[in-house]
């Protein structure tokens, strides 16, 4: 497989990862609105804070940029992940914010009870 296959296959498993992080902070606040306190609401934080972490690990840029960059990608190229780039290059301190007040607003909202 040539590197332009590999490149377009890593934006894909880079693009299905992302919408499993927007849907998890999706669902994180619909548990604040509805202020549901389960499992599920457990596994969301979880996946958010595994990808925080890889993201820490990694010195905060995605170790699928570097793999990409490494198969040939100009300055790693998956980072637009078939967003429009100011969304691409923003996703990070946004969802950070999102998560952090989503955070605040379950916890506001579960020690009142």
């Amino acid at each position: 497989m040539n590197n332009k296959k590999k490149i377009l296959i890593l934006k894909v498993v880079h693009s299905v990862i992302y919408w499993i992080m927007v849907a998890c902070l999706l669902y994180i606040f619909y548990c604040c609105i509805a202020r549901r306190y389960d499992w599920t609401l457990g596994v969301a934080v979880g996946f958010i804070l595994v990808e925080g972490l890889a993201l820490a690990v990694n010195r905060f840029r995605c170790p699928l940029t570097t793999l990409a960059e490494r198969w040939g990608a100009d300055h790693g190229a998956i980072t637009d992940i078939f967003l429009p780039g100011w969304l691409a290059r923003n996703t990070f301190r946004i969802s950070t914010a999102v998560f952090i007040v989503e955070l605040i607003w379950l916890a506001v909202g579960y020690f009142s009870l």
